[in-house]
């Protein structure tokens, strides 16, 4: 498991150690990746190859040519440009549940001031304690929240996405499937709050006083150890 352990410590300044460990930093740009492809797949099968609008492209291209194409020709066509389309965000949807694996595992290989949950628990801990800096204290409980909660809404999409995948595997539930769907789509919605979220975060936090979370993400950033 050496390749998920993690490195901190600065080989010029063993004095000082990393905020974020190689494999944290890895997990979080390629999930990055991973969900921002997935989400492409969904914009693009929701307007350049929905069924409707392909099918009416299809015929109004061969309108007034040699080829007569039906309805039901031309929806074959979209349906097919729209099965393609999913299948790469199924493939994507398989990356997602590795990484979601790796992150778990992940999570028993950090260091122990990394770990996720130590980390909300003294979060908490420090909210219930503390009576100076309450603000302070509160923005890092909330902070840890939102994030538990994306981990959480990640860990319902890669199931309920396996289910779909492999939904022939699991004809006894088959019944399910459009709640299962429902649900999965929902969860994309919760994704795409967060990373609005995330993101506004993330800039108010870099004006506010440049703590440098980005390029701390990259560089894996410094603090006393």
């Amino acid at each position: 498991m050496s390749i998920i352990e993690p490195v901190r410590a600065e080989r010029n300044h063993p004095d000082k150690v990393k905020k974020h460990s190689a494999a944290i930093r890895f997990w979080h740009w390629a999930n990055t990746l991973i969900i921002s492809g997935s989400l492409i797949t969904v914009l693009i099968n929701s307007t350049l190859t929905d069924r409707k609008g392909i099918t009416t492209l299809v015929k109004n291209s061969l309108q007034g040519k040699v080829v007569i194409i039906t309805d039901d020709q031309a929806g074959a066509i979209s349906h097919n440009l729209e099965d393609k389309v999913w299948d790469i965000h199924i493939w994507f949807g398989y990356a997602l549940a590795a990484l979601f694996l790796f992150r778990i595992v992940l999570e028993y290989f950090q260091l122990a001031d990394q770990k996720f949950i130590p980390k909300l628990r003294e979060a908490y801990k420090a909210y219930t304690n503390t009576k100076l800096k309450r603000e302070r204290t509160l923005h890092e409980l909330t902070v840890k929240i939102i994030y538990a909660g994306f981990y959480f809404v990640l860990f319902i999409m890669v199931i309920t996405g396996l289910f779909l995948a492999f939904e022939d595997l699991l004809s006894p539930f088959k019944a399910t499937r459009h709640s299962v769907k429902e649900v999965h789509g929902c969860c994309m919605y919760l994704v795409l709050a967060f990373i609005v979220v995330h993101l506004v975060g993330v800039f108010l936090a870099e004006r506010k006083d440049s703590s440098g979370i980005v390029s701390d993400m990259i560089n894996g950033g410094k603090s006393l150890s």
